[in-house]
């Protein structure tokens, strides 16, 4: 596939807060396809943890642990498309049992011309408590003890 265009890149940010907002797993995924067909992803989400590996682990499980408690809101002025890479800073609006927050991300995505994807992340990781947040974030990062977690 090569390198994608500005034109796809521009449109695959835009519609990957559409499709996940949406809950609609296949047209997210189905977006992820249209600059990007191969499974070598390698994500760090966030950096200074475990990296992961593969489209599977790194896109469609994290959508399937996360997207029901949380909605994405990139906002334009906070884009950045430069060549082959994409990023921006993300407001994360998240439901942690009942109530609702805004917590923010920032994340890149260098697409090579090899096919690959690199993923790279970063956020305050939320301790490991028994509430929503903290038991996604033990199955997402079991081997991190969230002391840096959301205040």
């Amino acid at each position: 596939m090569g390198i994608p265009t500005k034109e796809a890149l521009s449109n695959w940010a835009k519609n990957y807060e559409k499709y996940w907002n949406a809950g609609d797993r296949k047209g997210w995924i189905d977006n992820y396809r249209t600059v990007f067909r191969g499974d070598s992803v390698r994500m760090l989400d966030p950096v200074s943890t475990p990296e992961k590996f593969g489209f599977k682990h790194c896109c469609e499980d994290s959508y399937d642990l996360f997207q029901p408690n949380v909605k994405f809101h990139v906002p334009p002025e906070s884009m950045f498309i430069l060549g082959n890479e994409v990023a921006w800073v993300m407001n994360n609006h998240i439901t942690n049992d009942g109530k609702e927050f805004m917590e923010p991300s920032i994340e890149s995505f260098r697409f090579e011309a090899d096919g690959s994807l690199i993923i790279r992340t970063w956020y305050r990781i939320p301790q490991h408590t028994d509430d929503t947040m903290g038991e996604m974030f033990k199955t997402y990062l079991p081997n991190n003890d969230g002391k840096t977690g959301i205040t």
